[in-house]
């Protein structure tokens, strides 16, 4: 059985979590949003028990490096909506090996709640597909979803990996150390980084207990190695 996130939840969460100013000097402009992107899913439905949650922060210069030009990632890339870092990419259930996904949804998203998301998930299509995807498995309503993700982001903050970028022999290790000392709480051992490969950074993946502590990842989230080489990206 899915786990159902009470108002209860949010409001325990939103106590717990410490408010955290954001690192990153962006503005962010939400666009008008006049309707929800339909999504189609891209595997089975599996009803499963909640385990634990993981975080994924996009490193946005990375992922808008081929796209700036691209309609379908305008309000990211395009640069009339704000310069951005690390963007959330979803919040995701796990359950042990495997993943709860595709739950059935009571209660469809709105466009107002899109829009109200995209200086944190800054797509349309994504916020609809993270609602649909991982959130329908999480709570019943797509508020409380994106309540959380907000709640969570809000208690976070996050380090200058401009700054750090240029520094020499950077490794996936200097970059779980770097956001664990901005997040006194954080252990190395609960923060995941993926690389592509070519060893570029793409993703930071927080890793979750039940309870929303930090707690270890499992090898899947963990990602890169501590030793590993990385590249960050500037958007330059």
């Amino acid at each position: 059985m899915a786990l159902r996130c009470s108002n209860s939840l949010i409001a325990a969460l939103a106590l717990a979590l410490p408010a955290a100013a954001n690192a990153q000097a962006y503005q962010c402009r939400a666009p008008q949003v006049a309707r929800v992107p339909a999504i189609t899913p891209d595997g089975p439905r599996r009803v499963l028990p909640v385990t634990g949650y993981t975080l994924a922060l996009s490193w946005s210069p990375e992922f808008c490096k081929t796209r700036a030009a691209d309609p379908a990632h305008a309000v990211q890339c395009g640069g009339a909506n704000g310069s951005f870092g690390l963007v959330v990419h979803g919040l995701w259930p796990e359950s042990g090996a495997s993943w709860p996904q595709w739950c059935e949804a009571k209660t469809a998203l709105t466009p107002a709640q899109v829009r109200g998301s995209m200086c944190l998930i800054p797509s349309a299509r994504l916020v609809a597909r993270q609602w649909a995807k991982h959130g329908s498995c999480m709570v019943r309503r797509p508020s409380q979803y994106l309540k959380v993700i907000g709640i969570l982001r809000g208690g976070l903050r996050l380090p200058d990996y401009d700054r750090i970028s240029r520094e020499d022999g950077l490794t996936a290790g200097r970059i779980r150390a770097a956001f664990a000392d901005a997040n006194p709480g954080w252990r190395e051992e609960a923060i995941g980084v993926k690389l592509n490969e070519r060893g570029w950074l793409e993703e930071i993946r927080l890793c979750y207990a039940k309870t929303f502590h930090p707690a270890r990842c499992t090898p899947s989230r963990w990602g890169a190695k501590d030793s590993a080489p990385v590249t960050i990206w500037r958007g330059l």
